[in-house]
């Protein structure tokens, strides 16, 4: 029996139902063509003839007269390290600077560094898809509803901004000085506020707002701040999910909804500002409250 100590390799592979193909390395270093090379890899004949021409897997020794092309039982190491550094990113270029000793660290940090970067990106665009995929739940889930908003007293405050991002500052300002003027005002428990634009609809710029917030009673006014009393009344209404910029694409609901069931606008819609800037990190948390007063 032959002893194992004596054989290098033996593989036995089948590559037909009818024939066995029995290769042997002895002592003596037999060289493998490159069919049986390929074989033995599992890389294709085609990949191979590429690493020879790009010079970083030469055979060890190719037949002038055939071109049939032999390696030596070394050149399955070289190769695996090749398909080792191929399997981490790092190109055909600096795999041949790298065995003509360039420094195998140097590539394989930068490789690193690019793949962190690329990770941050893609975990950045999966979120992304993460939210819209919810936004698009939400916008299945949205419904128009009629409520009747109950009777209130308001304070309010009316201004020309420049643009939609003015307007937390703006309600901010409104309400800070309202309690300024009147330092004893409460709000009501309906817990109810909202902005009106009052030349009929957002147009982006110089927007005409007015911002008002239900309070118990009235209290003291100046050129600002006024108050006034608003009855009951029916309105059909709709959550708004996510960024203000998106606002329009709810907007088009809601109003395909007014038209589809013959409802009568009677005042410009309100937007209630329930989760925004001042309680949530992300736009993709806000919650707005959009009302239509109809009937």
């Amino acid at each position: 029996m032959m002893s194992i100590n004596k054989v290098n390799l033996v593989i036995i592979l089948f590559d037909s139902p009818l024939r066995v193909m029995c290769i042997m390395f002895f002592g003596g270093g037999k060289m493998l063509k490159i069919g049986e090379f390929s074989i033995l890899t599992k890389t294709t004949i085609k990949t191979l003839r590429y690493y020879e021409k790009e010079g970083i897997l030469k055979p060890s020794y190719i037949d002038k007269e055939t071109g049939y092309r032999y390696y030596k039982k070394e050149k399955l190491c070289e190769l695996s390290k090749i398909l080792e550094l191929r399997s981490l990113g790092i190109t055909v270029k600096n795999i041949k600077i790298i065995l003509d000793g360039g420094d195998v660290t140097l590539f394989l940090n930068e490789r690193a560094s690019k793949l962190k970067k690329t990770i941050e990106s893609e975990n950045c665009q999966l979120q992304r898809i993460i939210k819209i995929l919810e936004e698009s739940k939400m916008k299945k889930e949205q419904k128009v509803v009629m409520k009747t908003l109950p009777a209130c007293t308001v304070y309010y405050g009316e201004k020309v901004i420049k643009d939609y991002s003015k307007i937390v500052e703006f309600v901010l300002k409104t309400g800070e000085e309202a309690k300024k003027l009147n330092p004893d005002l409460k709000c009501s428990p309906l817990d109810y506020c909202f902005i009106t634009y009052l030349d009929g609809k957002p147009n982006g710029k110089d927007i005409k707002i007015r911002y008002s917030e239900a309070v118990l009673t009235k209290g003291k006014e100046n050129e600002n701040i006024k108050f006034m009393d608003l009855p009951a009344h029916k309105a059909l209404c709709i959550n708004h999910y996510g960024a203000y910029y998106k606002l329009g694409e709810t907007y088009n609901i809601i109003m395909d909804f007014i038209e589809k069931h013959n409802y009568k606008i009677v005042d410009t819609p309100r937007e209630c500002y329930i989760d925004g800037a001042w309680n949530k990190e992300s736009e993709e948390d806000y919650l707005t409250k959009i009302q239509f007063l109809v009937e």
